[in-house]
């Protein structure tokens, strides 16, 4: 191949990646407006999930690239969770726009959660399963999490404490930046996609607004107890292994959650 045949070839890798971008752009802001007129929200809204959604589509491009993939339509409905994801978290800075409409707030979170289901069975349908999806899904999952924690101290329904919850996650992944052992493959086990299920809808139920402090606060500390001690028992099994071959017969898995 020469040159300049590899500059086109280039140029045809990144053309559809940035046509992508786009769309998912111009998708983001027909939504962002609509739910402005739909709920009186304040104009610093489309400042505040923007760029939230800007950088989180950055680093899906970013990714999608080194991958030499296309997005696919599961991962676009997973763009599209991400949406409503960066709605939710650019809300968080504007505490009373948050509590006068948490039933709202609680419905975009309920459609997060719902098309979280629907990506990984277009993949399926589709024939599309890949890597990057996975990992895609899951780092979303992730900082949904974590938003959620956010939008529970910004309501004044937990303290900050709560943010565990969405930051164990990362410090694990952290963790194993300079711990080789931590990064070895988890098996399977349906503990954690419970754990994670409980989180989620504990998380989602407190931003309702008949929800008091109180209770909310109790099933999150419920909710950080148990994951805990999932994270407990994955380093424990984790630590026993350090000194086996860091590929095994293990399924590959994104962490723990």
């Amino acid at each position: 191949m020469t040159e300049s045949s590899g500059r086109q070839g280039g140029r045809r890798s990144v053309w559809p990646g940035l046509v992508e971008g786009l769309l998912g752009l111009v998708t983001f802001v027909l939504l962002t407006e609509l739910l402005l007129l739909w709920l009186s929200g304040p104009a610093a809204w489309r400042l505040s999930a923007g760029a939230i959604f800007t950088g989180m589509l950055a680093v899906v491009l970013w990714r999608l690239a080194a991958s030499r993939q296309s997005l696919g339509w599961a991962n676009r409905v997973t763009l599209v969770r991400g949406m409503l994801v960066a709605a939710i978290a650019g809300a968080v800075v504007f505490p009373e726009f948050m509590a006068s409409r948490g039933g709202a707030m609680a419905g975009l979170a309920l459609a997060a959660l719902a098309l979280d289901g629907v990506d990984g069975w277009v993949a399926r349908l589709t024939h599309s399963v890949s890597r990057f999806g996975a990992r895609f899904d899951m780092e979303l999952d992730a900082f949904f999490i974590l938003v959620l924690c956010a939008a529970l101290v910004a309501l004044g329904k937990a303290g900050v404490w709560v943010l565990a919850i969405g930051a164990l996650r990362y410090g694990f992944v952290a963790a194993g930046w300079y711990a080789a052992w931590l990064r070895r493959p988890l098996p399977e086990r349906r503990r954690r996609k419970a754990i994670c299920v409980w989180q989620v809808v504990t998380l989602l139920a407190g931003l309702l607004p008949f929800m008091p402090a109180w209770l909310v606060a109790a099933l999150a500390g419920v909710a950080l107890a148990l994951l805990v001690l999932s994270f407990a028992l994955d380093i424990r099994w984790l630590w026993q292994r350090r000194h086996q071959p860091p590929f095994g017969a293990h399924p590959p898995h994104g962490g723990v959650s």
